[in-house]
């Protein structure tokens, strides 16, 4: 599942550029396979200030099993695993609320922007910090427009007659 600013980004939060895509990925044994032979595939590497490229790591569904958080960088780019987000229980805690989107024909899970809204505010950095005002006005924006819908332009013209 996205999480994090690509999250938001997803649910049109004007929150500005990313660099990087956060995932929380299920725990259960057999899910975890799937993101370990992706690690493979991506050549992933933990990323570090001190190795260009990155770190190599050995890993299967039994090493991600014990890890909480993992900051990767592949030839594509950076990402992070994130299996328990800040202010959340997990994939199982997110996936309650997520939306699903397709992006070049593959269906993703995104969390919905409250749990980004509420993981931000848990995590405290300063760089999560800084755009929760803009995140907290979209978030309350969506809500009213899903609370109070505006009728259609058909609904409308059907109105009129």
């Amino acid at each position: 599942m996205v999480i994090g600013a690509v999250a938001a980004l997803a649910h049109g939060a004007p929150i500005g550029a990313t660099f990087d895509i956060d995932i929380t990925p299920a725990r259960d044994p057999a899910n975890l396979e799937r993101p370990s032979g992706a690690l493979s595939d991506l050549d992933a590497r933990v990323r570090t200030v001190d190795v260009e490229g990155g770190l190599p790591f050995a890993h299967d569904a039994v090493s991600l099993a014990n890890v909480r958080m993992l900051n990767l960088t592949c030839p594509a780019g950076d990402f992070d695993l994130a299996f328990v987000p800040s202010g959340t229980g997990g994939y199982d805690d997110l996936v309650r609320n997520a939306t699903v989107i397709v992006v070049g024909g593959t269906e993703m899970s995104v969390a919905s922007l409250d749990d980004v809204v509420r993981s931000k505010e848990a995590a405290g950095r300063p760089k999560d910090i800084a755009v929760l005002p803009a995140l907290e006005r979209h978030a309350r924006d969506v809500r009213e427009m899903r609370d109070d819908p505006k009728p259609s332009t058909e609904e409308t013209l059907r109105a009129r007659e």
